[in-house]
């Protein structure tokens, strides 16, 4: 019975962000995720981890890379896991490798959890990724309540002891931020397009991660927060297909101004 509220609650959950404020279950609403689009999170907070070090968020940033934040817990039975795994295999299938093109905060929501229960979810996500030298640049962390609220509520992440589960309420989400700690875009759910994932990357990366071809895609597909996902934007589009008339134009009329020039 109480693993069937568990999975009751967390399917709810999923569909959180989707809901209006009105149509949140009241028992949800203070556990609804909030998008803080472009504003900075504390980089001094400190946490401990997977290897029992103090460190402070800011020890992932400023380094000229994306980072890539979720916030789960370790003994969770049910969504965090997901939540994992659906980041490991859309990390499986983008270009890079964390520590060196990207960085990854994985932060446990419950206080009581230690270094060691990170250190061990750590080594079977970096297995399951499979990509050598990953282990640098996925961080698992612990930290007191305060710290673990402070960055929560930053990143307008809402979760909550339920008494009768015995567990925590949560949403699913992934929240990329640049490097200087600014939120750039939420995605949504325990699965990830490899695209989505990819386009979120290069933006948060400011022209500092993805090639030529990922940068050009992200002038031609914007966010769309009603479908959760990367769209064409056909603005852009139309713009780019304006000035590319406007060039052929004056490449022709170019052309035939020099031919003119050279009869007379």
């Amino acid at each position: 019975m109480r693993l069937l509220f568990v999975i009751v609650v967390q399917v709810l959950l999923l569909c959180v962000p989707i809901w209006g404020e009105e149509e949140v279950p009241p028992q949800l609403r203070d556990i609804k995720i909030t998008e803080h689009l472009n504003e900075r999170i504390d980089l001094k907070v400190s946490f401990t981890d997977e290897t029992g070090r103090v460190v402070e968020l800011g020890e992932y940033f400023n380094q000229g890379r994306a980072v890539v934040m979720n916030l789960v817990y370790y003994g969770c039975p049910a969504l965090c896991g997901l939540v994992l795994n659906g980041v490991t295999k859309a990390l499986k299938q983008v270009p890079g490798v964390p520590g060196k093109d990207y960085e990854v905060v994985t932060i446990s929501i419950d206080h009581r959890e230690t270094p060691r229960l990170a250190a061990a979810k750590k080594a079977a996500v970096i297995e399951t990724l499979g990509k050598a030298g990953a282990e640098v640049g996925w961080h698992f962390l612990v930290g007191s309540e305060q710290n673990i609220r402070r960055v929560a509520d930053q990143v307008g992440f809402g979760f909550k002891w339920v008494e009768q589960s015995q567990q925590f309420a949560h949403g699913a989400v992934t929240i990329l931020l640049t490097a200087d700690g600014r939120i750039s875009r939420y995605l949504y759910g325990i699965e990830y397009e490899p695209r989505d994932f990819r386009l979120a990357l290069t933006e948060a990366g400011e022209g500092k991660y993805g090639s030529a071809v990922d940068k050009l895609l992200l002038f031609c597909f914007h966010y769309d927060a009603t479908v959760g996902s990367y769209v064409f934007f056909a603005k852009n589009i139309m713009r780019a297909g304006g000035i590319l008339t406007v060039v052929i134009l004056g490449i022709g009329l170019g052309r035939f101004w020099l031919k003119e020039r050279q009869v007379v």
